[in-house]
């Protein structure tokens, strides 16, 4: 697998994760995964604890992710997640429409009681949930789906696919959070959920921001709806 580097210095890889990849092995996978391939990549990444792997993203999740590469870097840098300091946006297609342009989710997100495998967004605090804020912006709708703008305040385990399920417009092709006989986007094969751009203070005390354009397989996607929102405008 090439993979795509964003930015490279003394102490930081910046890659753009492809979908399709976990970062580690969570769940039953034959292939390899993001931490294995950035030890072929980096083999002094396998001195370090998880690798040198800042944060995490889900399997079908694609976009930006810091890998430290000295154990001083991996420190510092997860240090600004723990605090909330970093700035992260993403972008995903959700399904329906939300009743307005911007707002706010704020719940306590843990472990839904249905199924061990997802979160679940709860109103009130309670054993084993923490608290979880979502800002979100749409900007685009199309018949059906809902292009949107997604800045997380904190970082709960699939926080935003838990939090759109809670708004009541769950990622387009969402297979674990969808609800039941929800449509999917023509030529979508994964959920619409992209890391667009990450912003980090940097060793040296300035802030920089790595952007991952929205990778090709959900462009075509947006492109399709585009072409057939215009069309029933018409």
């Amino acid at each position: 697998m090439d993979l795509n580097i964003l930015h490279e210095n003394a102490t930081l890889l910046v890659v753009d994760k492809p979908a399709g990849i976990p970062v580690w092995q969570e769940e039953p996978y034959q292939g390899t995964t993001l931490a294995q391939e950035l030890a072929q990549l980096r083999p002094e990444l396998q001195d370090l604890n998880r690798h040198g792997i800042v944060h995490r993203l889900d399997k079908d999740t694609s976009g930006v992710l810091l890998v430290a590469k000295t154990p001083d870097a991996l420190e510092y840098f997860q240090r600004q997640f723990k605090e909330h300091s970093v700035q992260k946006t993403y972008q995903c297609l959700v399904t329906g429409s939300p009743g307005k342009d911007a707002g706010e989710i704020r719940t306590f997100i843990g472990r839904a009681p249905s199924d061990r495998r997802k979160q679940k967004a709860f109103p009130q605090e309670g054993p084993g949930r923490r608290e979880a804020i979502t800002e979100f912006r749409v900007l685009e709708r199309f018949p059906g789906f809902a292009l949107l703008k997604v800045v997380p305040k904190t970082g709960r385990k699939h926080q935003i696919r838990a939090h759109m399920t809670y708004l009541g417009h769950p990622l387009a092709g969402d297979k674990l959070y969808s609800f039941k006989n929800q449509q999917v986007p023509e030529g979508l094969g994964r959920h619409f959920l992209h890391a667009y751009s990450l912003e980090v203070q940097m060793e040296d005390g300035s802030r920089e921001e790595f952007i991952s354009p929205l990778p090709e397989d959900l462009q075509s996607v947006l492109e399709i709806l585009q072409k057939k929102s215009h069309g029933n405008s018409n």
